[in-house]
């Protein structure tokens, strides 16, 4: 009878192989071959239909992905990171496949991705408890701090030497000071430790980090615009530019704090509008409403006025509105839109150009990416009264520089400070794409242990005052 289950289980793994292997075969030969037959009509086909086509190959392979990473005891965001390279230019090259040329799908998946990280900082928002993350404000600080400067300074360290002007090595400083909040979040979320003191300290570090990049960005772009017209920095417009954020954030705050929480219940209280999904909708609303006025009104990421309305929305108790907000949109981004959002990383990625003389120097410019950040925040959450181990922690979640450093270094491109043909360029890439590639491991790795360090700590405590229970 074993016998005979191994038999079913290994005839259930070869029959999955040969289907996975028909479907490729199936998408490399018949569905160009289509394709090129219909080539002259490629201008009247429906953009709507290759969508769907592309869209079921991403979520397929991102849970595939997924499971696989949860397989080897990795979180799953690793696993989706890796197909989506494997689904790009480096490997298949799933968007110039025959079936999907005609139309221009990039574009799209981009928009949905943004949708994903954005619902995906608004879900964190949600189930943070502004009281915790009050209480590690002074490593927020320090960490936020230390972990923009100290890329900064390595960075223009290691480029300028190379041979780049200081505005460029300047530029490629601010790009690696970026962190990826959204990452990180999620790796501590998979393994139950979002709510721990680390894990508040880098949603409250992020925020700060987020300001303080873009803040470095204006500044560079301002500094390097003055030189170009050979004149004097226009400080004005910078003090614009921090008064701007600094007083987006607070607002936008204050709104969410005490606004939010006082609509929804009013809202609660209307049968016509609550019904139905009503609540989850509204809150959707917010969330866009709030990421689309960081970008307009204080010149802030998106996800930073997203995760704002969730926190002002996370002070629902009662009456089952927060618990319909998590459920609603957890199900939303989780089941459609957060596996765009990772797989898009790899789809914009093409490991396969990448100049091989240039390695030497990217792989200087990885190894100083992840010590700086460590170093950096890791040194400021100890200066906020961390222990090492909790520094360390905190370093390491901050390490991914993923969505956010692809838009900052978009800007340098638009703005001519770096040059998509050169060993920079490329080299910064590609060091956005391994240090969010290769944070997920690394948190997993300090985290380990984490639990039986609080036993430890909580029998210690008890021994202390006389108490042996756990």
């Amino acid at each position: 009878m074993g016998d005979l289950k191994q038999l079913a289980a290994l005839l259930r793994r070869r029959m999955l192989v040969l289907m996975l292997a028909f479907a490729w075969l199936f998408a490399q030969g018949l569905l160009p071959a289509l394709a090129a037959s219909t080539e002259g009509e490629a201008d009247a086909v429906n953009a709507f239909i290759p969508l769907m086509f592309a869209l079921g190959i991403i979520l397929l392979a991102s849970r595939a992905g997924g499971a696989l990473a949860r397989r080897l005891q990795q979180p799953r965001v690793l696993g989706q990171l890796l197909v989506g390279v494997v689904l790009g230019p480096t490997v298949l090259d799933m968007l110039h496949w025959g079936i999907l040329q005609g139309v221009d799908l990039q574009h799209t998946l981009k928009e949905l991705a943004e949708l994903g990280v954005l619902l995906l900082m608004f879900n964190i928002g949600l189930e943070v408890h502004l009281s915790e993350l009050v209480k590690v404000g002074k490593v927020a600080v320090f960490a936020g701090v230390l972990g923009v400067l100290v890329p900064v300074a390595f960075t223009v360290a290691v480029v300028i030497p190379a041979g780049y002007d200081m505005f460029p090595a300047l530029f490629a400083g601010v790009t690696l000071a970026a962190t990826s909040v959204s990452i990180s979040a999620q790796v501590l979320l998979e393994l139950g430790y979002l709510h721990t003191k680390e894990g508040n300290a880098l949603l409250a570090t992020a925020l700060i980090d987020d300001v303080l990049a873009i803040l470095a960005v204006s500044l560079t772009l301002v500094l390097a615009g003055a030189q170009a017209n050979e004149g004097g920095a226009d400080l004005s417009q910078l003090l614009v530019i921090v008064l701007q954020m600094a007083g987006y954030i607070a607002v936008a705050f204050a709104l969410a704090w005490y606004g939010l929480p006082r609509a929804f219940r009013w809202i609660r209280t209307r049968p016509q509008l609550a019904q139905a999904y009503g609540i989850p909708i509204f809150a959707l609303a917010a969330a866009l409403f709030f990421g689309w006025s960081a970008e307009y009104f204080g010149g802030v990421a998106a996800i930073t006025g997203a995760f704002i309305a969730g926190v002002g929305l996370s002070q629902l108790h009662g009456h089952g509105m927060k618990q319909e907000i998590e459920q609603t949109m957890t199900h939303l981004a989780y089941v459609f839109l957060v596996p765009i959002f990772f797989i898009d990383v790899g789809l914009e990625t093409d490991l396969s150009s990448f100049p091989l003389e240039a390695l030497p120097f990217m792989l200087v410019l990885l190894l100083m990416a992840v010590i700086s950040k460590v170093f950096g925040a890791g040194i400021g959450a100890r200066m906020g009264g961390f222990d090492l181990r909790e520094s360390l922690r905190v370093g390491v979640c901050m390490v991914s520089r993923g969505e956010v450093g692809l838009i900052i270094i978009s800007i340098g491109l638009t703005s001519g400070l770096l040059d998509g043909g050169s060993e920079l360029y490329a080299s910064l890439f590609m060091v956005i794409l391994l240090t969010t590639v290769l944070t997920p491991p690394m948190v997993r790795w300090v985290f380990q242990g984490r639990n039986q360090e609080e036993i430890a700590n909580r029998a210690l405590a008890g021994a202390a005052t006389g108490d042996s229970t756990l």
